[in-house]
């Protein structure tokens, strides 16, 4: 083969490993773009509603609603009520209908329970130690007009190999919220150090939904320019038995919090502040 023929060879296999690539990308946006838009989403949360002992009514929704050191309760009036659905009777076959005084129990920190009024789904959770209230409506304006995140074009060289190290025991990392005066914990298992740009950097993780799965909460150079200032979250699979992962920085997404002032996000532990510009994943909305 001649050198030109081989060159056009290479150049042909680049170019089908970029298009490989960037339609795994497109596959993963428009899976991450539908579960953004789902009817009870983030973006249908019609309000944020924090919760102490005094009896107070939520816009929207049926009861008064209160907490306390058993947890949250809501009181229903006379022909009120709502439904409670089985975690897999999705179908609503054995849901469950609430009425009178319905004492949810205590919540655990990030946990929470999903009760129903009608088409609304109202999320009743435990963030930064206090008990809130957010309804979900499919009709609401945010959801409705959605039209997308704009993104960076997806780019292989921002898939970047880094490696774990774990901890010698998790270590409690509380970091800041976008509510102000709210105050996040979590257990750090480790750390990735990665290279880019000719430099060595590491991110503080944690736990992620899949076992063994991590992730991190970051800003960059980008921040407040072009990308979400306060945050982006980038999910990492599982280490290999070397401790290696990737990091694919394509993937990067936006918190609720860029879209929604009912949220309260997470800000990222002050290490993760990476001085490079991450010119990949989503953009401000």
């Amino acid at each position: 083969m001649t050198t030109s023929s081989a060159a056009r060879a290479t150049a042909t296999a680049d170019a089908t490993t970029q298009d490989g690539f960037a339609a795994d990308w497109q596959r993963w946006h428009e899976g991450h773009e539908a579960r953004r838009a789902d009817g009870h989403g983030f973006l249908a949360i019609t309000g944020l509603y924090w919760l102490d002992k005094t009896p107070t009514e939520v816009p929207g929704i049926p009861g008064r609603w209160s907490t306390g050191e058993n947890g949250p309760v809501v009181d229903l009036a006379e022909g009120e009520s709502l439904r409670r659905v089985g975690l897999d009777e999705a179908d609503g076959d054995d849901a469950e209908d609430l009425t009178g005084t319905v004492a949810l129990g205590v919540i655990p920190e990030r946990g929470g329970v999903t009760l129903h009024a009608g088409d609304v789904a109202i999320e009743v959770a435990r963030r930064g130690g206090n008990d809130i209230v957010r309804p979900r409506d499919p009709a609401h304006a945010t959801r409705v007009e959605y039209r997308g995140t704009p993104t960076f074009a997806p780019d292989p060289r921002w898939a970047v190999t880094g490696t774990y190290r774990a901890f010698a025991s998790p270590r409690p990392t509380t970091v800041g919220a976008v509510v102000e005066g709210l105050e996040h914990v979590y257990d750090a298992p480790g750390e990735v150090v990665f290279d880019v740009d000719g430099g060595q950097h590491t991110l503080t993780v944690f736990d992620g939904h899949e076992p063994g799965s991590l992730f991190a909460l970051f800003t960059d150079a980008t921040s407040g320019v072009t990308t979400y200032a306060a945050n982006r979250s980038l999910a990492i699979a599982a280490p290999d038995a070397d401790g290696a992962v990737v990091l694919d920085f394509n993937r990067a997404t936006n918190l609720p919090c860029a879209y929604t002032t009912f949220a309260t996000c997470p800000l990222p532990p002050a290490e993760n502040r990476l001085p490079v510009a991450v010119e990949a994943g989503e953009k401000k909305p």
